[in-house]
């Protein structure tokens, strides 16, 4: 019988992770429990919600009778995720801190701990998620630097691993893992693969974890909470006035604070507006917002989005996407968006282009543009650039008949 294996599993004092270790211990592995602290905040009563889940997570690994510690990556948070968000907001985008998040620090930062300090066999997270890993592969994997080319050696891992949606199709959590690295995937063992919540809630409730059963879902963007989402961006960026201009002839229809606090496709709030009016352009130049009366405007639907250099988690770039410079596949830049089949062409920096096979509502910049082909989630690609709107073409093709019928018309005669 060879050695008992050791995996820190990453835990926050919610349901998931708490039972991700219950089951780690259950298969008879050696568990340490460790709370990653990424972020100082107080919530609307003064009291520090990181430390209520840290106290949560302890009395799991308590309970649970294995090591417990706690590791402060506030800075490394700082500089790899909220500095980078806020430079998104400015220049207009929408930024996802939690699929930053996971890949700059709990599949980076947190995994090298996991493995180099603490000395673990293999890392676990709480993710509704699943690899095409056997557990026992997972331990066999040794580490290895990332690559420093722009493409990875397709000859540098002979078995390379894959990224598969979880069971639990309605809690598949593949979406924030899709700019994961190689590497750590290799090293990372999902507990919950073939789990429903439902199944997860209940196996808690035999565990004993009722003060984490009574804990609410964690919604919204990690560190801002239950907040104004404007008050809050407003504390770190300089407010900017600017207009709100109708898309439909330029009137001006009222003022906002800046760019930054509003997201396409949102509702504007326009002071004196009856009827709801949404956010479907903004130009950072003039700080002009535009809007359109309607939810669902032709504004507001493309189907064009160019990535940054994209982020294959298996092949880079997939062999068939290098052979016919082609890829049939399906496309969501939200988290449990309806999935909508996509043609990808592959640019010669990395970059892709994604066209839809029907236009989707409010494409946003700065989101992540992420990849499936059944089961398989195939990695991402942050979203820089728009194709033009359903509106933009319908102007195009009036202002183009208007223009043929002119010249169809026979010129007046001259006098004579």
């Amino acid at each position: 019988m060879g050695f008992i294996k050791h995996v820190v599993c990453a835990m926050s004092g919610g349901v998931d992770s708490s039972v991700a270790a219950l089951l780690l211990k259950k298969r008879g592995y050696s568990v340490t429990g460790v709370f990653m602290k990424n972020w100082d905040s107080l919530d609307e009563s003064g009291v520090c919600t990181t430390e209520r889940d840290c106290e949560d997570a302890y009395r799991v690994c308590r309970t649970l009778d294995i090591p417990f510690h706690q590791v402060s990556y506030v800075k490394e948070y700082w500089h790899e995720v909220f500095s980078k968000l806020l430079k998104e907001y400015e220049r207009g985008g929408t930024p996802n801190p939690d699929i930053l998040c996971n890949k700059h620090i709990k599949f980076n930062h947190f995994h090298k701990y996991a493995l180099n300090t603490l000395g673990a066999d293999a890392m676990a997270t709480g993710h509704y998620a699943r690899t095409s890993q056997e557990d026992e592969e997972v331990f066999q994997q040794t580490h290895t630097a990332p690559p420093s080319t722009l493409f990875r050696d397709r000859f540098e891992t002979r078995n390379p691993v894959r990224l598969y949606k979880g069971a639990d199709l309605l809690k598949d959590q593949t979406f924030f893992l899709s700019q994961v690295s190689q590497s750590a995937l290799r090293q990372t063992t999902f507990p919950l693969a073939g789990l429903t919540k439902d199944f997860v809630k209940k196996i808690a409730a035999e565990a004993g974890f009722h003060h984490v059963l009574k804990k609410k879902e964690s919604m919204g963007i990690c560190f801002i909470g239950e907040r104004n989402f404007e008050n809050f961006i407003l504390e770190y960026l300089e407010p900017k006035p600017g207009n709100f201009v109708s898309i439909e002839d330029g009137a001006v229809m009222g003022t906002h604070k800046g760019w930054f606090t509003l997201t396409l496709g949102q509702r504007a709030r326009i002071g004196g507006q009856r009827d709801p009016w949404f956010v479907v352009d903004k130009d950072t130049d003039t700080g002009d917002v535009f809007v359109a009366p309607t939810t669902n405007h032709p504004a507001l639907f493309r189907d064009t989005v160019r990535t940054d250099r994209f982020h294959w988690v298996t092949f880079d770039p997939p062999p068939e996407l290098v052979k016919t410079q082609m890829m049939e596949c399906h496309f969501r830049f939200i988290h449990q968006m309806p999935l909508t089949p996509c043609t990808v062409t592959l640019n010669m920096n990395g970059s892709v282009w994604i066209t839809l096979s029907q236009p989707v509502r409010a494409l946003t910049p700065g989101q992540f543009a992420v990849l499936y082909k059944g089961d398989e989630c195939l990695g991402s690609g942050k979203i820089m650039q728009l194709g033009p709107s359903e509106h933009t073409l319908q102007r195009g093709r009036e202002q183009m008949a208007a223009a043929a019928q002119h010249k169809d018309q026979p010129s007046p005669e001259p006098a004579s």
